[in-house]
């Protein structure tokens, strides 16, 4: 067996260095999208085993690829980690003014991350697939 994908989405290109750093030393194999559009091109490309997905991106924000993905089938299983520096009360309360439904993720961390809670949250995530 391979090694597990992770798809790091964040518009920020400091971010995703960093985070390509935090997660160096561990046996992850990464790739990267600096929008929505690219995370959906990304992921019918190469079905990721984890989405870390920033929500406030251009060219299609997070609220709308996690639409995108809850819809279709092959998608929608694929567990999502949200990275951001939005405050979770704040984005679970607007995607369900837009959606009608509550924010199904696997987890949620605001930005700044604590680089070892950031590995054992995908640890954890991973641990269950």
């Amino acid at each position: 067996m391979g090694k597990k994908l992770i798809l790091i989405a964040d518009d920020d290109p400091d971010v995703r260095e960093s985070l390509k750093l935090m997660l160096s030393a561990t046996s992850y194999a990464l790739t990267f999208a600096a929008n929505g559009k690219e995370v959906l091109e990304k992921m019918n490309e190469k079905m990721p085993d984890l989405l870390v997905l920033d929500l406030l991106m251009p060219r299609m924000d997070g609220f709308e690829v996690i639409k995108k993905l809850k819809k279709e089938p092959e998608f929608s299983t694929v567990p999502i980690l949200i990275l951001t520096s939005v405050k979770k009360q704040a984005s679970e309360r607007r995607y369900e003014l837009e959606t009608g439904l509550s924010l199904d993720v696997d987890d949620y961390i605001e930005k700044p991350v604590n680089p070892k809670d950031f590995i054992h949250r995908i640890e954890k995530i991973l641990s269950r697939k």
